[in-house]
């Protein structure tokens, strides 16, 4: 890890919630590093797997915090998955999703009782039995599970919080069917994400605070990755993973230096 895998970098793909901000409050120098990755002109696409924000709402809070991005910079799980399902055709799908993303699915057929495809998102205090049951009985019948993704955990200011992954695998369990995964740490986003800024993996640096989505996802799909210590990071989880970044940096605010900016 004592190379600079900033060398000669073209592009960058950043995490959002734990590398530029946390809840709502923007991390103590991601405004600045943002201004300076713009200032070097370095192309950068923003990523998430949150899926209880449209991009609209998304971009408003980012924007409201003071980070400097633009719309068509950030690519988040929810325009994965649009492109994953308009590749299918025109299925009927059941989104397992809040009020405010399912403006970005307007455009898809609905089908509460056996549809084509149950969209797995976060529903919060929704999810209990009768809705597990629910979702159960959709599977059985035939309809494909696609997971906005499977996180373990997600970081709030009072520490960390369950996430979604739990329920999508005890789907796959009872149902013995696996959910296509769209998020991170699938490689088929990562290779979305290259696609969107025209460089190939070799010239493209991961940013993020997750071992495994950031930093395992990018390096499977031939990219270097650098985790912060900041958001989700936690040195125990680091020291027992045998997944090895290729540096580790205090935070976001670290990169520009390494940029040379």
């Amino acid at each position: 890890m004592s190379e600079n895998p900033f060398t000669g970098v073209k592009g960058l793909l950043l995490d959002l919630d734990g590398v530029l901000y946390i809840e709502n409050r923007a991390i103590d120098g991601a405004i600045e590093a943002v201004e300076a990755f713009k200032r070097l002109n370095l192309p950068c696409r923003f990523t998430t797997n949150t899926t209880t924000k449209s991009l609209r709402s998304l971009c408003e809070k980012l924007t409201g915090m003071g980070l400097p991005l633009e719309k068509e910079e950030v690519f988040g799980v929810i325009r994965a998955t649009q492109m994953y399902l308009r590749h299918l055709g025109d299925p009927s799908c059941y989104f397992l999703l809040s009020d405010d993303p399912m403006e970005d699915f307007r455009e898809f057929k609905t089908n509460e009782d056996n549809p084509d495809v149950v969209v797995i998102g976060d529903v919060g205090k929704r999810w209990d039995y009768d809705l597990m049951n629910k979702v159960f009985g959709m599977v059985i019948r035939g309809a494909e599970m696609v997971a906005l993704h499977k996180g373990r955990y997600w970081q709030m200011e009072d520490g960390l919080r369950m996430d979604i992954g739990a329920f999508v695998a005890g789907l796959e369990y009872v149902t013995g069917k696996s959910a296509t995964v769209i998020g991170k740490p699938s490689e088929s986003f990562f290779s979305l994400v290259l696609e969107d800024l025209g460089l190939g993996a070799g010239e493209v640096v991961m940013i993020g605070d997750d071992i495994i989505n950031d930093i395992q996802g990018a390096q499977k799909a031939g990219m270097q990755a650098v985790l912060v210590k900041t958001g989700k990071y936690r040195p125990e989880l680091v020291e027992t993973s045998d997944v090895k970044p290729d540096m580790i940096v205090n935070s976001v605010a670290d990169i520009p230096a390494l940029l040379g900016a």
